[in-house]
This record gives structure tokens, C-alpha cells and sequence, in this order.
């Protein structure tokens, strides 16, 4: 089968789409389906030794064709400019496909967001016949609404019309939980006949025991302080303060704890302003792809965060990296997300609502009180992810989908 795979981001950049990406298009290689990859150019979270390595825009990366697409700056800027920059990315990227490849697919798959890279997949239906799947990993706009962050009735009106358009024109629209299924069966009901639950998946692998790994315990002097580590983008949908925050209460009470901050995003210099003067908070910059595991083995807890203005389920993907990887998981989530559900479900750490402090300071405080019986949490989620987040089996309902 022939299959182009359009994102937003793919290694080297360092984000759990990237993973994803990287993983699906390597897992369908290797089934012997012929994979091209279009995506954005590798400029932003990067980590120190990758921003300066050299890329083309047509490459072959271990055996998929990956093609990469300068475009208008669209991380760390503005809502503004980030949204002209997404618009424009469906044209930068047809280009780009027609100059390194013909139109001869079997099926597109496009993941959202950005939602405006559903127009490549429009366009290939329309010129070429080619049918498109939609997996949608964040609801927008709604997310963008809910967060303040989209406000302009026109530019509203706008994306909700961009929105319908792309529900309407693909055959086959996936969710990552079933909360997000009934959440867009509601919004969408003469769509619902398209949706499918098509979970997240993590490669269960990349966290087997490193060999030469560098040891993140020496390398950020970690010694014996219990670690809660978030690695990630930092924006406006985490609201990292809330562990800001939780870190300035809980500093006389837990003194050997560290909130670990790893990645980067436009919040990042507030996060630090806000965390000025704290001994209990620290910042890295991004890790590489092939550190990332030894960055898990080196954290006590895996913290997930996400603001309360969200109203949709979103699961974030970090948790299941964490599962994974044999780390309990401290999830600070809005009350709507499924990641509360999941989490008790592999019973792999705990969770509070996000707008809810003093359930957080609950939270962190069981948790440290847990520490003796964290690793017994790890190994919960890392069979619960085993058993029903393989890349594997993921990939084969994938391929059901789309052969029907």
C-alpha cells in the first residue's frame, strides 16, 4: 500500500506527534508499505547537538521518504502568527510533494493539528482520487476557544467552517479515546457514522534497558531527591504554574523533592520568572530522541499537566511514554480528560483536577508518601501499555481502517 503520512512535526524534532509519527511510519515500512512522510522543516524543539546538523528537503530516514517544507515561523509566536503560518502550510507542502513525488498514494493520512493540513488532504481527494483519514489529536478550535487563546467572532466562525469542511471531506475520522469519540458524536452528529477510537500508541522497545546511556542522575545532579519530571512543550494548554506553584507550597514540607521542568515553548520564560528563588524547581532543555528513555529511567515520577480551561478529553500522549517506560504517572488534569480514567484504570499513579490546588497538593503528598511502592506503579502501567497501547496492535486496527 501506498500510504503519504502528512504532519506538522517528525524527528529530530523532540514531541511526543513527532514520536508517534516517526514510530507509525517506520512500523508501516517495515510491514513493506511504501511510506512518504511531508512535513514541517526541523527548526524548533530540538535538542543542544541537533540544531546544527543538516537537512534536505527530500531525504531518505531509515528507509522512509521524508520531505520537509520551510514555512512561516509557527512555534514560540503568537496565536496570529501562528495561525497565518498554518494556513499557508497545505500550499508550502503541495509544492514541496509535487517536486519530490507524484500523486500515485492509496490513501492520505493526516493528522491534526494543525487542522489546516486537512486541506492537503482535500485537495488530494479532489485532484487525485485519493480517499483521507483524519486523526484528530486535539480538538480545535474548540481547544483554542476554551484556552482564550481564539476569540475573534470571524476567525471563530472561520475555523468551526474549516472544521466542518474537514469532518465532511474524510472518509474516516480517528480519536485517541472514547471520550473524545462521544465528545465530537455530540458536536458532529451527522458525522458520528465516521468517527473511531484509534488509541495512542507508545513503542514499548525504546524504553528496554538503555545500553550506554548517559546518566541523567549525574549529569543534573539530581543525587537522592525524589524527582517529578515533566518533559514536554511548554504552552498555554499545560499551565505549568499550577507545578510552579504546588512546588513553592510544598517546599518546607517536601524539601527532597525536585520538580524537574524539561523542554521548551513560549511559556517557558514566564515558568522560570514565576519559579525564580525556588530550590525545588529546576529547568533542562529538550533531550534527544535517543536520550529521552534514560531521561525516564532517571525520574521517579512522570508529571502530565493540563489547564483547566480545556474542556475536551484529551489524553496526553506523555502519559503513555511514562507507562512505558515503567514511571508512575502524576497527572494534574482538567476534569474532562480521560488521562484521570486511564490512569486508575492501569492503576500507575494518581490524579487531581487541575483547578483544584489543594487536591494537587494532595496528590504530590500521596505520592511522595508512595515512594516506597513507585516502582510497583511503573510496572502497572508498562504491562497495562503492553497489553493495549502496543505500536503493533495499534497499527494493525490502523490498517483495518483503512482497508475498509
Amino acid at each position: 500500500m501506498r500510504i503519504l503520512l502528512i504532519t506538522d512535526s517528525y524527528p529530530p524534532e523532540i514531541r511526543s506527534a513527532s514520536h508517534l509519527m516517526y514510530e507509525l511510519a517506520n512500523e508501516l515500512n517495515s510491514r513493506g508499505h511504501k511510506v512518504v512522510v511531508v512535513t514541517s522543516w526541523p527548526e524548533y524543539n530540538l535538542s543542544s547537538d541537533q540544531q546544527t546538523e543538516n537537512f534536505s528537503e527530500s531525504m531518505v530516514q531509515d528507509g522512509v521518504q521524508v520531505i520537509r517544507c520551510r514555512s512561516l515561523p509557527h512555534h514560540n509566536v503568537n496565536f496570529i502568527l501562528r495561525g497565518i503560518a498554518q494556513l499557508t502550510l497545505p500550499r508550502i507542502y503541495r509544492r514541496a510533494l509535487l517536486r519530490h513525488h507524484s500523486d500515485d498514494f492509496d490513501v492520505t493520512l493526516v493528522y491534526s493539528p494543525p487542522l489546516t493540513l486537512a486541506s492537503l488532504g482535500i485537495t488530494m481527494k479532489r485532484r487525485a482520487g485519493i480517499p483521507f483519514i483524519l486523526n484528530v489529536q486535539d480538538v480545535f478550535p474548540q481547544n483554542a476557544i476554551d484556552l482564550g487563546v481564539l476569540r475573534n467572532p470571524l476567525l471563530v466562525a472561520m475555523f468551526r467552517w474549516m472544521e466542518r469542511r474537514a469532518y465532511r471531506r474524510a472518509e474516516k475520522i480517528l480519536v485517541h479515546s472514547e471520550g473524545n469519540r462521544k465528545f465530537l458524536a455530540t458536536q458532529f452528529p451527522d458525522r458520528s457514522h465516521k468517527l473511531n477510537v484509534l488509541h495512542n500508541w507508545t513503542d514499548l522497545e525504546r524504553f528496554e534497558e538503555p545500553t550506554n546511556a548517559i546518566d541523567f542522575r549525574q549529569v543534573l545532579n539530581l543525587d537522592d531527591r525524589l524527582v517529578f519530571m515533566f518533559a514536554g512543550v511548554m504552552g498555554p494548554s499545560q499551565k505549568l504554574e499550577m507545578i510552579i506553584d504546588a512546588a513553592r507550597r510544598q517546599s518546607n514540607n517536601l524539601p527532597d523533592v525536585l520538580f524537574l521542568l524539561v523542554g521548551d515553548g513560549t511559556e517557558r520564560q514566564k515558568l522560570e520568572n514565576r519559579a525564580r528563588g525556588l530550590s525545588n524547581v529546576r529547568f533542562h532543555a529538550f533531550v534527544s530522541r535517543d536520550d529521552y528513555p534514560a531521561l525516564v529511567t532517571a525520574s521517579d515520577v512522570g508529571l502530565v499537566s493540563l489547564s483547566s480551561a480545556n474542556h475536551t478529553p484529551v489524553v496526553p500522549g506523555k502519559i503513555l511514554d511514562y507507562m512505558a517506560g515503567s514511571l508512575p504517572v502524576l497527572g494534574l488534569l482538567n476534569r474532562e480528560s480521560d488521562g484521570h480514567a486511564l490512569i486508575r484504570e492501569a492503576k500507575c499513579g494518581y490524579t487531581a483536577p487541575s483547578d483544584d490546588p489543594a487536591a494537587i497538593d494532595a496528590a504530590i503528598i500521596k505520592t511522595y508518601e508512595s515512594r516506597k511502592t513507585l516502582q510497583d506503579l511503573g510496572r502497572n502501567g508498562r504491562r497495562y501499555a503492553r497489553e493495549n497501547f502496543s505500536k503493533q496492535r495499534t497499527v494493525d486496527q490502523l490498517l483495518k481502517l483503512i482497508a475498509r
